[in-house]
Protein backbone atom coordinates (compact mmCIF):
# COMPACT_ATOMS: atom_id res chain seq x y z
CA UNK A 1 0.00 0.00 0.00
CA UNK A 2 1.33 3.42 -0.95
CA UNK A 3 1.19 6.10 1.77
CA UNK A 4 2.16 9.72 1.99
CA UNK A 5 5.46 10.68 3.61
CA UNK A 6 4.01 11.27 7.10
CA UNK A 7 2.36 7.87 7.35
CA UNK A 8 5.44 6.15 5.93
CA UNK A 9 7.68 7.86 8.54
CA UNK A 10 5.28 7.00 11.38
CA UNK A 11 5.15 3.37 10.28
CA UNK A 12 8.90 2.85 10.20
CA UNK A 13 9.52 4.96 13.29
CA UNK A 14 7.18 2.66 15.19
CA UNK A 15 9.00 -0.33 13.71
CA UNK A 16 12.41 1.01 14.78
CA UNK A 17 11.28 1.75 18.33
CA UNK A 18 9.73 -1.68 18.72
CA UNK A 19 12.67 -3.47 17.18
CA UNK A 20 14.97 -1.84 19.76
CA UNK A 21 12.63 -2.85 22.61
CA UNK A 22 12.32 -6.33 21.09
CA UNK A 23 16.09 -6.81 21.20
CA UNK A 24 16.33 -5.44 24.76
CA UNK A 25 13.43 -7.62 25.89
CA UNK A 26 15.01 -10.70 24.35
CA UNK A 27 18.33 -9.98 26.11
CA UNK A 28 16.66 -9.38 29.48
CA UNK A 29 14.54 -12.53 29.13
CA UNK A 30 17.60 -14.54 28.10
CA UNK A 31 19.62 -13.36 31.09
CA UNK A 32 16.71 -14.13 33.42
CA UNK A 33 16.30 -17.60 31.94
CA UNK A 34 20.03 -18.24 32.18
CA UNK A 35 20.07 -17.09 35.79
CA UNK A 36 17.07 -19.28 36.64
CA UNK A 37 18.49 -22.40 34.95
CA UNK A 38 22.22 -22.09 35.62
CA UNK A 39 23.24 -19.47 38.17
CA UNK A 40 26.77 -20.85 38.46
CA UNK A 41 27.94 -20.22 34.90
CA UNK A 42 26.45 -16.72 34.67
CA UNK A 43 28.00 -15.58 37.95
CA UNK A 44 31.34 -17.11 36.91
CA UNK A 45 31.16 -15.40 33.51
CA UNK A 46 30.46 -12.01 35.07
CA UNK A 47 33.25 -12.67 37.59
CA UNK A 48 31.08 -11.51 40.48
CA UNK A 49 32.85 -13.89 42.88
CA UNK A 50 35.79 -16.24 42.87
CA UNK A 51 35.05 -19.52 41.10
CA UNK A 52 35.70 -21.64 44.18
CA UNK A 53 33.02 -19.75 46.12
CA UNK A 54 30.29 -19.71 43.50
CA UNK A 55 28.22 -22.41 45.20
CA UNK A 56 27.69 -20.20 48.24
CA UNK A 57 26.49 -17.30 46.14
CA UNK A 58 23.81 -19.20 44.25
CA UNK A 59 21.74 -20.32 47.21
CA UNK A 60 19.87 -17.23 48.45
CA UNK A 61 16.31 -16.59 47.32
CA UNK A 62 17.38 -13.13 46.16
CA UNK A 63 19.13 -14.68 43.14
CA UNK A 64 16.05 -16.71 42.22
CA UNK A 65 13.72 -13.73 42.69
CA UNK A 66 15.94 -11.59 40.48
CA UNK A 67 15.72 -14.25 37.76
CA UNK A 68 11.91 -14.24 37.88
CA UNK A 69 11.76 -10.43 37.79
CA UNK A 70 14.00 -10.38 34.70
CA UNK A 71 11.87 -13.08 33.06
CA UNK A 72 8.66 -11.11 33.59
CA UNK A 73 10.15 -7.81 32.40
CA UNK A 74 11.75 -9.46 29.37
CA UNK A 75 8.57 -11.34 28.46
CA UNK A 76 6.41 -8.19 28.64
CA UNK A 77 8.89 -6.18 26.54
CA UNK A 78 9.17 -9.06 24.03
CA UNK A 79 5.42 -9.47 23.64
CA UNK A 80 4.58 -5.77 23.44
CA UNK A 81 7.35 -4.89 20.98
CA UNK A 82 6.59 -7.90 18.78
CA UNK A 83 2.92 -6.90 18.69
CA UNK A 84 3.76 -3.31 17.73
CA UNK A 85 6.35 -4.27 15.13
CA UNK A 86 4.16 -6.90 13.50
CA UNK A 87 1.15 -4.57 13.51
CA UNK A 88 3.08 -1.78 11.80
CA UNK A 89 4.77 -4.00 9.22
CA UNK A 90 1.60 -5.89 8.31
CA UNK A 91 -0.45 -2.68 8.49
CA UNK A 92 -2.91 -4.44 10.78
CA UNK A 93 -5.37 -2.15 12.54
CA UNK A 94 -6.34 -4.99 14.89
CA UNK A 95 -2.79 -5.57 16.09
CA UNK A 96 -2.02 -1.86 16.34
CA UNK A 97 -5.17 -1.08 18.30
CA UNK A 98 -4.43 -3.98 20.65
CA UNK A 99 -0.85 -2.73 21.03
CA UNK A 100 -2.00 0.83 21.70
CA UNK A 101 -4.57 -0.36 24.25
CA UNK A 102 -1.94 -2.37 26.12
CA UNK A 103 0.33 0.68 26.16
CA UNK A 104 -2.45 2.83 27.59
CA UNK A 105 -3.17 0.25 30.30
CA UNK A 106 0.55 0.07 31.11
CA UNK A 107 0.75 3.87 31.30
CA UNK A 108 -2.27 3.98 33.61
CA UNK A 109 -0.70 1.31 35.82
CA UNK A 110 2.54 3.30 36.02
CA UNK A 111 0.69 6.51 36.92
CA UNK A 112 -1.43 4.74 39.54
CA UNK A 113 1.63 3.08 41.06
CA UNK A 114 3.47 6.40 41.15
CA UNK A 115 0.46 8.16 42.67
CA UNK A 116 -0.04 5.49 45.32
CA UNK A 117 3.66 5.57 46.11
CA UNK A 118 3.55 9.33 46.62
CA UNK A 119 0.28 9.25 48.59
CA UNK A 120 1.33 6.36 50.84
CA UNK A 121 4.91 7.54 51.12
CA UNK A 122 5.31 6.50 54.74
CA UNK A 123 3.82 3.08 54.06
CA UNK A 124 6.23 2.56 51.14
CA UNK A 125 9.09 3.68 53.37
CA UNK A 126 8.11 1.21 56.12
CA UNK A 127 7.66 -1.68 53.68
CA UNK A 128 11.01 -0.93 52.05
CA UNK A 129 12.74 -0.95 55.40
CA UNK A 130 10.99 -4.19 56.37
CA UNK A 131 12.23 -5.83 53.17
CA UNK A 132 15.78 -4.64 53.82
CA UNK A 133 15.51 -5.85 57.41
CA UNK A 134 14.68 -9.32 56.14
CA UNK A 135 17.77 -9.36 53.96
CA UNK A 136 20.06 -8.15 56.73
CA UNK A 137 19.03 -11.02 59.02
CA UNK A 138 21.13 -13.35 56.85
CA UNK A 139 24.20 -11.09 56.83
CA UNK A 140 27.42 -13.02 57.41
CA UNK A 141 31.18 -12.62 57.08
CA UNK A 142 34.18 -14.84 56.44
CA UNK A 143 33.76 -18.16 54.66
CA UNK A 144 29.98 -18.17 55.16
CA UNK A 145 29.38 -14.99 53.16
CA UNK A 146 26.58 -15.23 50.58
CA UNK A 147 25.18 -13.04 47.78
CA UNK A 148 23.00 -11.00 50.15
CA UNK A 149 25.98 -10.23 52.37
CA UNK A 150 28.04 -9.30 49.32
CA UNK A 151 25.30 -6.90 48.24
CA UNK A 152 25.32 -5.24 51.66
CA UNK A 153 29.11 -4.96 51.68
CA UNK A 154 29.14 -3.31 48.26
CA UNK A 155 26.33 -0.94 49.22
CA UNK A 156 27.98 0.12 52.47
CA UNK A 157 31.46 0.35 51.00
CA UNK A 158 30.42 2.49 48.04
CA UNK A 159 27.90 4.73 49.76
CA UNK A 160 29.68 5.17 53.09
CA UNK A 161 26.93 3.90 55.39
CA UNK A 162 26.17 1.09 57.84
CA UNK A 163 23.07 -1.07 58.10
CA UNK A 164 19.58 0.24 57.43
CA UNK A 165 19.41 2.79 60.24
CA UNK A 166 22.78 2.18 61.94
CA UNK A 167 25.14 -0.60 63.00
CA UNK A 168 22.63 -2.04 65.51
CA UNK A 169 20.67 -3.56 62.61
CA UNK A 170 23.27 -6.32 62.26
CA UNK A 171 22.38 -7.65 65.69
CA UNK A 172 19.33 -9.22 64.01
CA UNK A 173 21.61 -11.56 62.06
CA UNK A 174 22.51 -14.76 63.97
CA UNK A 175 25.33 -15.48 61.52
CA UNK A 176 26.92 -12.08 62.21
CA UNK A 177 26.48 -12.37 65.98
CA UNK A 178 28.07 -15.84 66.02
CA UNK A 179 31.02 -14.97 63.76
CA UNK A 180 31.85 -11.34 64.51
CA UNK A 181 34.23 -12.13 67.38
CA UNK A 182 35.35 -8.90 69.03
CA UNK A 183 34.16 -6.75 66.15
CA UNK A 184 31.44 -4.18 66.73
CA UNK A 185 30.74 -3.42 63.07
CA UNK A 186 31.51 -5.07 59.70
CA UNK A 187 34.62 -3.86 57.88
CA UNK A 188 32.38 -2.42 55.14
CA UNK A 189 31.02 0.13 57.64
CA UNK A 190 34.48 1.63 58.10
CA UNK A 191 36.10 4.42 56.12
CA UNK A 192 37.94 2.32 53.56
CA UNK A 193 41.28 2.75 51.88
CA UNK A 194 40.44 -0.02 49.41
CA UNK A 195 36.73 -0.22 48.62
CA UNK A 196 37.05 -3.23 46.31
CA UNK A 197 38.73 -5.34 49.00
CA UNK A 198 36.93 -3.67 51.94
CA UNK A 199 40.17 -2.75 53.70
CA UNK A 200 39.58 -0.20 56.52
CA UNK A 201 41.79 2.85 56.71
CA UNK A 202 41.97 2.40 60.49
CA UNK A 203 42.83 -1.16 61.52
CA UNK A 204 40.96 -0.73 64.83
CA UNK A 205 37.80 0.54 63.17
CA UNK A 206 35.82 -2.72 63.27
CA UNK A 207 36.50 -3.27 66.97
CA UNK A 208 36.46 0.35 68.09
CA UNK A 209 34.32 2.39 65.69
CA UNK A 210 33.95 6.16 65.97
CA UNK A 211 32.67 9.04 63.87
CA UNK A 212 36.22 9.68 62.66
CA UNK A 213 36.99 6.19 61.35
CA UNK A 214 33.59 4.79 60.29
CA UNK A 215 30.00 5.42 59.23
CA UNK A 216 28.56 3.22 61.97
CA UNK A 217 25.77 5.67 62.89
CA UNK A 218 24.87 6.50 59.29
CA UNK A 219 22.09 4.30 57.91
CA UNK A 220 22.12 3.23 54.26
CA UNK A 221 18.40 3.83 53.74
CA UNK A 222 18.66 7.58 54.19
CA UNK A 223 21.97 7.80 52.33
CA UNK A 224 20.65 5.88 49.33
CA UNK A 225 17.40 7.88 49.30
CA UNK A 226 19.33 11.17 49.29
CA UNK A 227 21.57 9.85 46.51
CA UNK A 228 18.52 8.98 44.37
CA UNK A 229 17.06 12.46 44.87
CA UNK A 230 20.32 14.03 43.67
CA UNK A 231 20.44 11.94 40.48
CA UNK A 232 19.08 14.28 37.81
CA UNK A 233 19.90 11.67 35.20
CA UNK A 234 17.20 9.40 36.62
CA UNK A 235 14.62 12.17 36.33
CA UNK A 236 15.70 12.79 32.74
CA UNK A 237 15.48 9.06 31.95
CA UNK A 238 12.00 8.87 33.50
CA UNK A 239 10.85 11.86 31.43
CA UNK A 240 12.32 10.40 28.23
CA UNK A 241 10.66 7.02 28.89
CA UNK A 242 7.34 8.75 29.49
CA UNK A 243 7.65 10.76 26.27
CA UNK A 244 8.56 7.65 24.26
CA UNK A 245 5.59 5.84 25.80
CA UNK A 246 3.21 8.61 24.73
CA UNK A 247 4.78 8.79 21.24
CA UNK A 248 4.26 5.05 20.75
CA UNK A 249 0.59 5.35 21.75
CA UNK A 250 0.06 8.28 19.38
CA UNK A 251 1.85 6.50 16.52
CA UNK A 252 -0.13 3.29 17.01
CA UNK A 253 -3.55 4.96 16.87
CA UNK A 254 -2.51 7.45 14.18
CA UNK A 255 -1.48 4.55 11.96
CA UNK A 256 -4.75 2.76 12.71
CA UNK A 257 -6.64 5.81 11.47
CA UNK A 258 -4.36 6.21 8.44
CA UNK A 259 -4.72 2.55 7.45
CA UNK A 260 -8.50 2.79 7.80
CA UNK A 261 -8.54 5.89 5.61
CA UNK A 262 -6.46 4.28 2.86
CA UNK A 263 -8.56 1.10 2.99
CA UNK A 264 -11.70 3.19 2.49
CA UNK A 265 -10.08 5.00 -0.44
CA UNK A 266 -9.41 1.67 -2.15
CA UNK A 267 -13.03 0.60 -1.92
Amino acid sequence: MVFDCGVWCAKYLLCIFNFIFFVLGTIIFGVGLWLAVDKHSLIALLKLVESERIEKFTQPQAIEQLAYVLLVIGAVMFFMSFLGYLGAMRESRCLLSTYGTFLILLLIAELVAGGLGAFFKEKVRDESKNFLQQTITSYSVGENIDATSLMWNQLMGNFGCCGINDYHDFDASPAWVNSKGNRTIPDACCILKDVAKLVPRDEDCATNPSDSNSFYKKGCYEVFTEWLIRQRELVIVAIVVGIVHLVLIILAFALCKAFAKYNDMRL
